[in-house]
């Protein structure tokens, strides 16, 4: 396939975020009484915040404004955002590709924490577009954000290979018609 555009997811592919994601979760879940394990939290990569609080609070009737409480997981996250490093494996292929075909970050964060966090690993001059939870409708595992990612950058989404660490990321990047890339396969081959 002649790939003529690139598309990275940002937590967990570019950035080495999830962990510290974890760390606020379980911050936040214990504050307002809420089961949410450390499996189900990596099973639910790229979805945004506020949607597993909703599903959460309706499965387990737990009385809580999802919004209210969202926010107070990203300020908890945004207290260890200083210890986020770069995922090497993807940001070599980012780097190896800039200005040569156009990149683009399709994420199910929120667009203020993700662009802090490009900046803070010094790639966020790397890519053309960054697309985030509030800019589609329909969030991972529908095509949506890697479909707008795609327009942003004026690539047909046949022509575009994706990068994701999860599996509803990857069914995700598969309905979009795009190339899918697992990062985690990539990263067990260079340990």
């Amino acid at each position: 396939m002649d790939i003529k555009g690139i598309i990275f997811d940002c937590d967990g592919t570019l950035a080495d975020t999830m962990p510290l994601h974890w760390i606020a979760w379980s911050e936040i879940a214990l504050r307002h009484g809420l089961h949410f394990p450390e499996e189900r939290f990596y099973a639910y990569g790229g979805v945004p915040t506020r949607d597993i609080l909703k599903m959460l609070r309706d499965e387990q009737g737990v009385n809580i404004d999802p919004l209210a409480v969202a926010k107070e997981k990203e300020e908890a996250y945004l207290k260890l955002i200083h210890q986020v490093g770069p995922i090497h494996e993807v940001v070599n292929v980012a780097r190896a590709h800039h200005g040569k075909i156009p990149l683009a970050v399709a994420s199910g964060g929120v667009q203020p924490i993700i662009v802090d966090v490009l900046k803070l690993l010094g790639i966020r001059h790397l890519f053309d577009a960054v697309v985030t939870s509030e800019h589609v409708v329909n969030q991972k595992p529908a095509p949506d954000i890697f479909l707008e990612a795609a327009r942003r950058i004026g690539v047909e989404p046949r022509f575009c290979r994706a990068y994701e660490d999860t599996d509803l990321g990857m069914q995700s990047i598969r309905a979009a018609g795009m190339e899918a890339v697992d990062v985690r396969l990539m990263r067990r081959k260079v340990r």
